[in-house]
């Protein structure tokens, strides 16, 4: 039987999978709830361990390259304890002559360095388009990962409820990690800080892509176990997951340019809500109401963070260190902005 506290997770995504974990392995008596089951966005998701072009490409976390390498760093221990895959072969940015000379100049910026990726690497890319390789980059299958985090915090000790969470209840702590949801908000103001971005991602069964995942103009995409992934629209302010051929009609263009054998072929498309902070970055930490911690607002980097808001929510809960990362992740840090 657990000596420690009791802890109450709402929601079984990346963040609240990982979290739970995590908590159970420092001694606490964790129950995960989710009406829903595995976290809907974390599972439509590319599962990119990508701090590099995030930093690179992504101006909501240009300043944050340091803090996304350390998130990184943290996966391998984890990977080892719950069985979760990671594809360490890199990423290659692939484009023209010119929008290469860009990327490396934000590299550069970045110190990083990156090689020319040898065309054998690129799969079936458009000739007269060329890539630099980043090995920083890593990658996971997330449907997979969300079973192999779940299936270890089972054998723990954790125990799943399909029941939504309302209130805190008897536990002495409750995490909220119910990514975009808003129902939590009586019970932690600080929800109110987030904002829904929908994204869709397209498969396309029967093509590989080549080993590498790739950084285009207009797309990414990255190899998959249910076909090569292309990714991902953005689209502030929206909580619908209806496939909208408008939206996601750029990603099919852009994709044909990258990899023309996909002009024409057959996809499928998914939807995820993902929710997102003002200043790019996640909301972890105490809430200003008395048990509750906050694990929300990771925008596109749910997976690549996990870890390491499994840790902060862990410190919080047992006063073990949270790492050098906390305060910037602090829900704190927003006092006296307009929301």
């Amino acid at each position: 039987m657990s000596r420690g506290p009791s802890v109450t997770v709402a929601g079984a995504g990346a963040l609240g999978l990982s979290t739970a974990l995590a908590l159970v392995d420092a001694g606490c008596s964790v129950r995960v709830c989710d009406p829903s089951g595995p976290g809907q966005a974390s599972a439509v998701a590319a599962g990119m361990l990508a701090p590099v072009f995030e930093a690179a490409l992504d101006a909501e976390t240009a300043g944050d390259l340091d803090l996304l390498l350390a998130a990184r760093n943290l996966w391998p221990a984890l990977s080892r304890r719950c069985g979760v895959a990671i594809d360490r072969a890199g990423t290659a940015a692939v484009g023209s002559d010119a929008w290469l000379a860009d990327i490396q100049a934000r590299l550069a910026k970045l110190g990083v360095g990156a090689q020319a990726a040898p065309r054998a690497m690129l799969g079936d890319v458009a000739p007269g388009l060329h890539g630099l390789l980043v090995r920083e980059d890593w990658r996971l299958e997330p449907r997979p990962a969300l079973a192999a985090l779940r299936s270890a915090a089972e054998a723990a000790g954790v125990v799943f409820t399909g029941e939504a969470v309302r209130e805190r209840g008897e536990a002495d702590w409750l995490v909220v990690a119910t990514g975009a949801g808003q129902g939590l908000v009586p019970l932690a103001p600080e929800l109110l800080r987030l904002s829904p971005i929908k994204g869709q991602i397209l498969r396309y069964p029967g093509h590989a892509g080549g080993p590498l995942s790739l950084r285009g103009e207009g797309c990414y995409t990255a190899p998959g176990q249910e076909g090569l992934v292309v990714g991902a629209t953005m689209e502030p302010g929206r909580t619908d997951t209806d496939p909208d051929p408008v939206a996601f009609a750029p990603l099919i263009a852009a994709a044909g340019r990258l990899i023309p054998s996909l002009t024409g072929a057959d996809f499928t498309v998914s939807a995820g809500v993902r929710a997102a902070t003002p200043d790019g970055l996640p909301i972890v930490g105490l809430s200003k109401t008395p048990g509750v911690i906050l694990a929300v607002g990771a925008r596109r980097n749910g997976w690549l963070l996990a870890p390491m808001v499994a840790r902060i929510v862990t410190a919080c809960v047992t006063g073990r260190d949270a790492g050098p990362y906390a305060r910037r992740l602090d829900p704190r840090r927003f006092e006296g902005r307009t929301a």
